[in-house]
């Protein structure tokens, strides 16, 4: 007998990995539009431009052909893996099932109520004390190469112990991880052979509206096809590092995870990754990595094993209009940059907190998330041209990249930690009540926010510190006026604020009230 495990991400709905067919097993346990016609619609043409669109060359006659020639290089992804017990003692230490939606009662509710006391539950044979989970998932990947690169997403395989791939005719093969990127959810696998059917890459970037088919192993049922279109583009969706996602409407479930989305040339456009449910099935909303982004990682994969990233060394944020207005920045677009990294190459370079990055190398900047795919883009040591916005005009500064790592992320996102506060709390023009930090640590702290305040209206709280105001530190509550006084003095409505709070900075655009 057996079961199906699905790994679910929460907000107000469910984000889902698109992979998580597992298998538990045995003992081991695992605008709005109107037509118009006649005079009415004549009238309409006269009086607006006319959007011509081109003809189809050819009617869409379905995509059979196109599916069949693309199904040999599809292929599913069995997995057997391993949970640790450290890991299950980080989850509590007990079994864990992953049906949310099971209504009370059911029956597979004391199926796996017995499961887990046999195998590491509270009542289970060791006491308590959890033993290694073992579970078997599918997915779904593609062939990439004549000689057995195969690609799939990094969650399918993570964990796993034995990884077998299997094609459409039932052929199977044991293959190797060749290399895995958690950042772009994506890994390479290969298997044995020198004249496999594989398929490519697009050359051309597909568009939003353009046909998509995808083919993969939904619910361990190999070989299924779902037609769509592109959606969107350039999604940022929540729980992801990357954010560069397409988004489209053919149906993908669990089990699609890491299998392949088609355009109508039988070109790979993208690889599914993950789909948006309000209740774990499908809703038409799934998400695929371009393919622009997946030659580049898998390349990097296919040749070291592991993938290298150009790294700033600063914490950053989007600049929203009120930022904007706060530094005289005609356009709400770029990053600010919050914090510098102590051994970052941007400090050196003499990046400042405050500075808003609008341009890397020439190219424009929209935000943070832009930012941070732009630079991880580039190579480790190579040196890039930031057009930087400070003290109201611009300027260029060249930075020699490093490397990323994880720790130089979390050193990046690091701040000034708020101290507690000294006596002698003082009231602001901006409905702040400040008070200077002890022990000479620099900065205000927020002792009270009245509540119809624009502070209040901002997100300031009680206990957030104030670093900065236009970029200049201030250490008490006459600095603090004078640097408002000296905001309106510009001709400026809004003041930039540095703020912090446990530990993270970010800025603030504060609105001025008029004199």
């Amino acid at each position: 007998m057996t079961y199906m495990r699905s790994t679910i991400l929460k907000r107000t709905s469910r984000w889902l990995g698109a992979s998580a067919l597992a298998l538990l097993v045995g003992i081991g346990g695992v605008s709005t539009a109107f037509v118009m016609t006649g005079q009415a619609a004549t009238a309409q043409v006269q009086n607006a431009a006319q959007i011509t669109v081109p003809q189809a060359t050819q009617p869409q006659a379905g995509f059979a052909d196109l599916v069949e020639a693309v199904k040999p290089a599809v292929v599913s992804i069995l997995v057997e893996a391993e949970e640790s017990p450290s890991n299950m003692q980080r989850r509590g230490g007990e079994f864990d099932f992953n049906f949310p939606d099971l209504p009370e009662g059911h029956p597979f509710h004391d199926f796996f109520d017995q499961f887990g006391d046999q195998f590491g539950g509270r009542n289970g044979p060791n006491g308590g004390q959890p033993t290694p989970r073992h579970f078997m998932a599918a997915g779904s990947g593609f062939v990439i190469s004549a000689d057995g690169y195969v690609v799939t997403n990094n969650h399918v395989v993570q964990d796993a112990t034995k990884v077998t791939v299997v094609f459409d005719d039932g052929t199977e093969q044991v293959a190797k991880i060749v290399g895995t990127d958690e950042r772009t959810d994506l890994a390479v696998l290969k298997i044995e052979g020198t004249d496999l059917p594989f398929v490519n890459f697009e050359t051309e970037a597909s568009r939003v509206g353009d046909w998509v088919v995808a083919v993969g192993n939904p619910f361990g049922l190999g070989g299924t096809v779902t037609v769509g279109v592109i959606s969107g583009s350039g999604r940022n969706i929540g729980g992801s590092n990357y954010g560069d996602f397409l988004q489209i409407d053919a149906a993908v479930n669990t089990g699609n995870s890491g299998g392949p989305a088609f355009n109508t040339k039988g070109e790979v456009v993208g690889v599914n990754t993950a789909i948006y449910s309000p209740n774990g099935g499908n809703v038409g909303i799934a998400f695929a990595i371009p393919a622009a982004t997946v030659k580049g990682i898998v390349g990097q994969l296919i040749e070291d094993g592991t993938v290298t990233r150009g790294y700033l060394g600063v914490g950053i944020q989007d600049v929203n209009r009120d930022i904007a207005d706060g530094v005289g920045l005609a356009n709400a677009k770029g990053a600010i940059v919050s914090n510098v990294a102590e051994d970052g190459p941007a400090g050196p370079a003499g990046v400042k907190s405050g500075d808003i990055i609008t341009a890397v190398d020439g190219d424009p900047i929209d935000d943070a998330l832009d930012l941070s795919r732009t630079i991880a883009g580039k190579s480790p040591d190579s040196s890039v041209e930031l057009t930087i916005w400070r003290d109201g005009a611009e300027t260029k500064v060249s930075v020699k990249l490093g490397t990323l790592n994880e720790e130089q992320v979390a050193q990046a996102d690091q701040g000034q930690p708020p101290v507690p506060p000294a006596p002698l709390p003082a009231e602001t023009s901006v409905g702040l009540t400040l008070v200077p930090n002890a022990d000479g640590a620099g900065g205000l702290l927020v002792q009270d926010v009245e509540p119809e305040s624009a502070a209040a209206q901002k997100g300031l709280a009680v206990g957030d510190a104030i670093l900065e105001v236009n970029n200049k530190p201030v250490n008490s509550l006459e600095e603090f006026e004078a640097a408002l006084d000296a905001v309106k003095e510009q001709g400026r409505n809004t003041a930039l604020i540095k703020a912090s709070r446990d530990g993270n900075d970010r800025f603030i655009g504060l609105p001025l009230a008029a004199d």
